[in-house]
């Protein structure tokens, strides 16, 4: 079974680039009711994926120095790129088998889909990847 049928193309996706600021990022994340967002570098390449905890923990983090000293003007010059930390939402190529997607929607909302030069393509959802099961079993 082809994975692409399943997936949301990334003009249908909400994302973030590395080099949005902290408020960018969280004033997206609020107006797509999302809680974890894919992260893109400048040249559309899928680094990893943000979340609401990612934002948080970095507010209270006490060795970030800059933190000491919120304001808005400080919120603005943080980028994206600071507080990504290790990717836990790692990406599947494209000629990934359903099997795999399923595997991997037993610990991630959405799982990030790159094409073999690395290039982010869209997201596929836990959602489909279920619905596709739920409806295999009942044409059987």
């Amino acid at each position: 079974m082809n994975i692409a049928y399943y997936i949301q193309t990334k003009s249908e996706v909400a994302f973030l680039y590395e080099d949005f600021t902290f408020r960018q990022g969280l004033e997206k994340m609020r107006y797509h009711g999302y809680t974890a967002i894919p992260v893109l570098s400048t040249d559309n390449k899928y680094i990893g994926t943000i979340s609401e905890g990612d934002f948080l923990w970095y507010l209270i983090d006490d060795s970030n120095e800059e933190i000491q000293k919120i304001t808005m003007k400080s919120i603005e010059e943080m980028k994206i790129k600071d507080i990504l930390t290790d990717d836990k939402n790692p990406p599947v190529k494209i000629t990934s088998t359903i099997e795999e997607l399923l595997t991997r929607a037993m610990d991630q909302n959405f799982i990030p889909v790159i094409d073999d030069r690395d290039y982010f393509i869209g997201i596929i959802t836990r959602r489909d990847i279920i619905k596709h099961f739920l409806n295999k079993k009942e044409s059987i």
